[in-house]
């Protein structure tokens, strides 16, 4: 919008969450198992992933904006700006990349367990960019909230066979709860080759906009603090520099670089810090040449 207004009649920096309001109103009144995967010895002992596949690997994003009113959460402005400078990115890194607009919870699993569905033996890995409200351990699609469990369990090595030990990245701009960080003052200042087992949660990547119980901030003009320093990050290294250090570089940008400014005094001068949830087992470079 023109000048910036949005969710709840808000201008600035808002929370990427559906209940502030409501929530201060009513505060005041599967077990772990292994797959099998061939190998040969060179590749099972790597240090890195291969990146080096004949195809594109896919990028979806899923950019929620507008929500059924019954769920009294307002517009996110400024998604579509990350989700432009996402698919801008992840393009320029490779990736095959598409973007679903408003997605009810429904078409989110849809969506996700068609891609889970395909072959990806060709591919790389797989990323997905979730775009919404949201709380802890959950998502909202356009309509009501689906637990974030049963988007990415789809893509297990039980469920998605062409992906076992290939990285799966998941990039999470949502909420995760309803805590304000006031933020504080800072000083300056092996050799057999035959089919070996891991785990059915290995080689997955979370990226999440914020710790647990924490809002996510997002400016109603300029999109994103977390989607801004990630597309900022992987732009200058996302061909150079292994994902961990890359993502705390996203984390540092977010932690000193931002701080809300909003017309609401309980949203202004508030902190933010992403969280980063590695079961990755290799080293990871979004980039063919560095995986030599």
């Amino acid at each position: 919008m023109a000048n910036g207004k949005n969710d709840l009649g808000l201008v600035g920096d808002v929370p990427d969450a559906w209940g502030f309001f409501t929530a201060k109103e009513e505060n005041n009144s599967d077990s772990s198992d292994s797959v099998g995967i061939d190998a040969k010895p060179e590749e099972m002992y790597t240090y890195k992933y291969n990146m080096d596949f004949p195809e594109k690997s896919f990028c979806y994003i899923i950019n929620n904006k507008n929500f059924n009113p019954l769920t009294g959460m307002g517009a996110r402005s400024g998604t579509d700006v990350d989700a432009g400078l996402l698919k801008n990115t992840f393009t320029g890194l490779g990736f095959d990349v598409t973007v679903f607009n408003d997605q009810s919870s429904k078409a989110m699993y849809d969506i996700l367990k068609k891609v889970s569905q395909q072959d990806h033996s060709k591919k790389s890995c797989f990323a997905c960019i979730l775009l919404s409200h949201g709380e802890e351990g959950t998502i909202f699609g356009t309509d009501q909230c689906i637990p974030l469990k049963n988007l990415t369990t789809l893509f297990r090595g039980d469920n998605c066979k062409s992906l076992i030990g290939k990285p799966k990245l998941f990039f999470i701009q949502a909420c995760r709860g309803t805590e304000l960080d006031e933020g504080i003052q800072a000083d300056s200042g092996s050799d057999s080759s035959e089919q070996q087992r891991i785990p059915l949660e290995a080689d997955f990547l979370y990226a999440y906009s914020t710790v647990p119980g924490f809002y996510s901030w997002r400016n109603t003009m300029n999109g994103s603090w977390f989607i801004q320093s990630l597309c900022e990050m992987l732009k200058q290294y996302g061909e150079t520099l292994e994902i961990m250090p890359l993502l705390t570089r996203v984390n540092h940008r977010v932690a000193y670089e931002y701080e809300s400014a909003s017309n609401h005094p309980d949203f202004n001068r508030k902190k933010q810090i992403p969280c980063i949830v590695s079961m990755l087992t290799k080293e990871l470079y979004l980039s063919a040449k560095n995986t030599n």
